[in-house]
């Protein structure tokens, strides 16, 4: 089935209005990104199409969702209540999750506080660095970091996550080319994106420390995902500890961070063999005593 283009739909929330995208038909999948939004996984959600009722989201703050007040720290917990509320509302549930990087850590808050809207959950590198033994050295770079956003230092800012994260920014397409890229967003967008992600999301975020204990009992899979050429990155090695704390392998994804977009066929053919195991197979975990 080809992929005929996605509907578009608004759902309100404490405190925010969601925007999302609805295209495909089948078992609900839902995609998750922070701060990325639902334009990022257009490659991805086209090639599942023919196989889920794919849907993507912009989350509270970002691009075409509104949020109520600007300044409000986007905390895993409140996103994961409103991924949960969106799943509710599409009465099609439980879903299938893929997450990546900051959706990533959405979902493994999404599984601990509503593991009965979840099917399955691939979380693909997030960055749960509390979970790190240099974990401190890295909380106090962020926050350097992000002092030095706010303070007006952006390139500085900039330059000092990619240094940690191995994670860059790409530059606009040449001059005359931006047709050719239905993925480019525009510089103002660009700027709203990293404003609210160096000031709102990338705290809260990095400092969320998963319940161990709750993923383990929960009846969900957990499949635990890192790409094969950011091994070494910070968020591979952060997605390698939560692998190894929750015993269960790290499953290999293609290429990098971002490897969705950088390989999507590859990519979009390991998530259909994670979710159509998990959908016949599920483990349900034994439960244990998280580790200190």
């Amino acid at each position: 089935m080809a992929d005929v283009g996605p509907t578009t739909h608004t759902l309100d929330v404490p405190g925010a209005r969601l925007c999302y995208d609805i295209r495909g038909s089948g078992p609900l999948l839902l995609m998750i990104g922070s701060p990325m939004g639902s334009r990022g996984f257009t490659a991805l959600a086209s090639l599942l199409a023919a196989d889920f009722t794919v849907v993507t989201y912009d989350p509270r703050g970002i691009l075409r969702s509104t949020i109520s007040d600007p300044g409000q720290k986007a905390t895993p917990e409140l996103i994961a209540d409103d991924v949960q509320q969106l799943i509710a509302a599409l009465d099609a549930g439980p879903a299938h999750v893929f997450g990546n990087s900051g959706g990533a850590t959405t979902g493994l808050a999404l599984v601990a506080r509503h593991p009965d809207a979840v099917r399955t959950l691939v979380a693909h590198e997030p960055p749960v660095t509390e979970l790190l033994p240099d974990g401190q050295q890295v909380r106090t770079t962020i926050d350097d970091l992000c002092k030095d956003y706010t303070a007006g230092h952006r390139d500085v800012a900039l330059r000092k996550y990619s240094a940690l994260s191995g994670v860059g920014f790409a530059p606009p397409p040449p001059v005359g080319q931006a047709s050719t890229r239905a993925l480019y967003t525009p510089p103002k967008d660009v700027r709203a994106i990293l404003d609210r992600f160096f000031g709102y999301i990338l705290q809260p975020t990095t400092r969320y420390r998963p319940d161990l204990d709750a993923l383990r009992t929960a009846s969900v899979p957990v499949v635990v995902g890192g790409g094969t050429t950011s091994q070494g990155q910070l968020y591979h090695r952060t997605a390698t500890a939560l692998a190894e704390l929750l015993d269960t392998p790290l499953a290999a994804f293609p290429a990098g961070h971002t490897g969705f977009q950088e390989q999507p066929e590859p990519f979009a053919d390991l998530l259909r063999e994670a979710f159509g195991t998990a959908r016949t197979e599920p483990q349900p975990r034994e439960r244990t005593t998280a580790p200190q």
